[in-house]
């Protein structure tokens, strides 16, 4: 443990829905719900304005839906988060070499690493400057704990939220940890929370007084011993600036389930390009291949092939995933696919399989050479669509006429779009048939990037929870529930 605050936790405030809100004015200060938006969705980030309503993440769209139908549900736009998430990133990296990122919205940051004091007022002063060059940059709020510890850290944002800063002093870990759920320290979830209720543990304090030794019997050894730790405050895990990725997947859910062979198998390909798409860009390789599939009755297979060496050839992926779908009965209806690769390294080593697959990669690429030739010897009217055979709410666009603007929502052959950008006033609202020349997708526009428009406000809903009033007050607006 450390004898000052200098290790430091920022979590962007709800940050798929803040930064939906901060693009688009129209939805400030309303309820936002950012995931799937089909039958079978699932809630990834709710704003606060939803949360009031019992949103949150991991839920079913369907769920969401009946608890807040006045909600915007948005598709998410990954482009848009990771600049967002890049932008903050450098921030952080300014402040030291020794950035650990956790996902696109969350970090932990060595402080004392950067050359900060060894002084509460100092790293206090770095938490607060931090949340105002974030606010400068990206036009979004984030959430940020001081503390001697990673896991103290982590517990002081989540009481900062939103929009926050709250400082754990060193010797003040168990006064502050007694009194909170079991289910507050990392590595407790429902399992292991129910053992221990069943053991008349609820709460840290009681898990502390439990001693290590009922831990271990009710545990394990390594369980119980470093809960024990970590009731006491006691945390030494380093910040580590490279997480290495253990695997790399892709999946996606149907609204309706597969029970055609062949688009099963298409889709299984498809998950593989992409699956090789984020391999190659992460500058890995892969030995084993994975496949997942979730039937229509919930229950889920994986099925595994290991090759003779790493590859990223994606013609040598496709072939194992198809090979391992081949082991699995789909007869009855899939909902949900996944491709993945695991077994990862720097480099790739040529096979056999790798060999036939180069060769049938370059006879593929000859016929669809010769397929393309023929494409476009066609009247310009057969040409593929470039557009999306779908219009997703939240999708940026583009018309001739009007400008940039989002679809708000489609259906029966037309369209609604709203157009406006992050620094304009709320926008007007245009309905256009699907297959009209003059719309077309757009690229996600800078949330920072001109003056906000007079009386609009990103801000969130609800003040800090360390700012707001006692549950029992006027005005209290119930339990934040985490963005993750």
């Amino acid at each position: 443990m450390r004898p000052a605050p200098t290790i430091l936790h920022l979590d962007m405030d709800a940050f798929f829905a803040a930064a939906e809100q901060a693009a688009k004015p129209s939805l400030r200060g309303k309820p936002v719900v950012v995931g799937g938006v089909g039958v079978r969705g699932v809630v990834s980030t709710a704003s606060y304005e939803a949360r009031v309503f019992g949103v949150r993440s991991a839920m079913p769209t369907a769920q969401a839906r009946r608890l807040c139908p006045n909600a915007a549900y948005l598709s998410p736009r990954f482009t848009l988060y990771r600049q967002v998430s890049d932008a903050v990133m450098e921030l952080l990296h300014a402040l030291s070499p020794l950035v650990e990122p956790l996902s696109l919205d969350e970090a932990f940051v060595d402080l004392e690493a950067g050359g900060v004091p060894a002084e509460t007022a100092a790293v206090r002063a770095v938490g607060e400057k931090l949340r105002r060059d974030i606010r400068s940059a990206t036009g979004l709020t984030g959430s940020v704990g001081l503390a001697g510890a990673k896991m103290l850290a982590k517990i002081a944002s989540e009481a900062a939220k939103p929009n926050g800063l709250v400082v754990i002093e060193p010797g003040t870990e168990r006064e502050l940890l007694g009194p909170m759920t079991v289910r507050t320290l990392p590595g407790v979830g429902p399992a292991t929370a129910e053992t221990l209720r069943r053991a008349g543990i609820h709460t840290v304090a009681e898990t502390a007084e439990a001693g290590e030794a009922e831990l271990v019997r009710l545990l394990g050894r390594a369980h119980g011993a470093g809960l024990y730790a970590m009731a006491l405050g006691q945390d030494d895990r380093p910040v580590v600036a490279e997480r290495d990725a253990k695997s790399i997947s892709v999946e996606d859910t149907f609204e309706v389930d597969l029970t055609d062979r062949t688009r099963v198998r298409s889709e299984v390909l498809r998950l593989a390009d992409r699956c090789v798409q984020r391999l190659r860009a992460a500058g890995r390789s892969g030995r084993t291949v994975v496949i997942k599939v979730r039937n229509y009755d919930f229950s889920t297979l994986t099925r595994s092939e290991t090759l003779r060496g790493p590859t990223d050839d994606p013609a040598v992926i496709r072939e194992a995933a198809v090979r391992l779908l081949e082991t699995v009965d789909t007869t009855g209806g899939v909902r949900l696919l996944g491709v993945g690769v695991s077994g990862l390294a720097d480099f790739t080593q040529e096979d056999l399989f790798a060999q036939l697959a180069t060769e049938r990669e370059a006879a593929e690429a000859a016929t669809a050479a010769a397929v393309e030739q023929a494409d476009g010897e066609r009247e310009p009217h057969e040409a593929e669509e470039e557009r999306p055979r779908r219009w997703y709410p939240g999708l940026d666009v583009v018309h001739d006429e009007f400008g940039a603007g989002w679809v708000q929502g489609s259906g029966v052959g037309r369209v609604t779009v709203r157009f406006e950008t992050p620094w304009s006033a709320p926008g007007r609202v245009r309905t256009f048939a699907v297959e009209d020349p003059a719309l077309r997708p757009g690229e996600p526009l800078p949330l920072v990037g001109g003056a906000p428009a007079d009386g609009q406000s990103s801000e969130p809903a609800i003040l800090p929870k360390f700012l707001s009033p006692e549950p029992g007050d006027t005005g209290s607006v119930g339990e934040e529930i985490s963005s993750r």
